[in-house]
Formats: structure tokens, C-alpha cells, sequence
């Protein structure tokens, strides 16, 4: 459990990392001197291992670590848009479940996000009708509900194919959706 100050200090620090994402990759700066510059005292060798490799391993470094807090921002703004928008990660699922398990016939279920309001939906279409078209919603996470992608399996219990297809969605890939359609 975080102290109060350790919760503020958080807080303060999510608009600072939030910048990351705006920011372009270091490079490793040139020297204003020559490598040989210092010697004798410190050889042009030692000078040019040190700038040119270990420096330039840190600014590598540097960029990986901030790749890795972009993604992992990412992945907290879609988790914290599904909170604000249905209340509970938990919520989200029973509701699309629901949607997709109530499709009459062969549709999908889906996730999107209503551009004009910045906020995500679920919706469902029937048979092959596009989610853009039919609901002007972008989609981030499709359930496919046509027979084909389960009754093999799950012969004519949608609800067994549904409780298990929330073990196999690509997360990854829904949040780079989502990150990609509110730029």
C-alpha cells in the first residue's frame, strides 16, 4: 500500500510520464573536442571505447526504458478508460459477453470507441455488417459469434465458447487499437 506522499508523488508523476510519448529518441552527442584532446593524460583509445560504447550503451538504454513506459502507459489508459467507462474491468466483460451472446444467429460482439465522444462502447452486428458502418464506432476488439469459430468445440453452448475466448484475446494488439484511433 502506497503512503500518502508515495501516492501523491505517483500522481504528480503521470503527466510528466505521460509526455514520453510526444518526445523523440536521444542520441548520443557528439564531443566538442577531439579524443585525443586529453592525453597524455587519458588516451584517445580509452576516450573513444568510453564515448562511443559505453555512452552510447546508456542512450541506447535511455530509449528502450522509455519505449517500455510508453507501452506500459498505454496499456494503463486503455484498463483506466475501461473503468471510467463501465464502471469495472469485470463490468466490461459481463457486458460484452452479454451483447455477443444475445446476437441472433451469426454476428459479432464488439469494442470500439466513439471518436466524437471519446469513450468506448459495445455494440453488436448481426451477420457481416461492418461496426463503422452500422454504429460509426472504431473497433478495437471483436467477438466472432457465427457458429464456424466455435461449434466444433462448443457444438451449441455460446456461453462456454464466450467464458473461454476472454483467455486468448490479444490485449496488445486491442491496445495499440486504441492508442492509434485517439491520435
Amino acid at each position: 500500500m502506497l503512503s500518502r506522499a508515495a501516492s501523491s508523488a505517483s500522481r504528480g508523476l503521470a503527466p510528466a510520464l505521460a509526455t514520453l510519448g510526444a518526445r523523440q529518441k536521444h542520441s548520443l552527442p557528439d564531443l566538442q573536442y577531439d579524443y585525443g584532446a586529453l592525453e597524455p593524460h587519458i588516451n584517445a583509445q580509452i576516450m573513444q571505447l568510453h564515448h562511443s560504447k559505453h555512452h552510447a550503451a546508456y542512450v541506447n538504454n535511455l530509449n528502450v526504458t522509455e519505449e517500455k513506459y510508453r507501452e506500459a502507459l498505454a496499456k494503463g489508459e486503455l484498463l483506466e478508460a475501461i473503468k471510467r467507462d463501465f464502471g469495472s474491468f469485470g463490468k466490461f466483460k459481463e457486458k460484452l459477453t452479454a451483447v455477443s451472446a444475445g446476437v441472433q444467429g451469426s454476428g459479432w460482439g464488439w469494442l470500439g470507441f466513439n471518436k466524437e465522444q471519446g469513450r468506448l462502447q459495445i455494440a453488436a452486428c448481426a451477420n457481416q455488417d461492418p461496426l463503422q458502418g452500422t454504429t460509426g464506432l472504431i473497433p478495437l476488439l471483436g467477438i466472432d459469434v457465427w457458429e464456424h469459430a466455435y461449434y466444433l468445440q462448443y457444438k451449441n453452448v455460446r456461453p462456454d465458447y464466450l467464458k473461454a475466448i476472454w483467455n486468448v484475446i490479444n490485449w496488445e494488439n486491442v491496445t495499440e487499437r486504441y492508442v492509434a484511433c485517439k491520435k
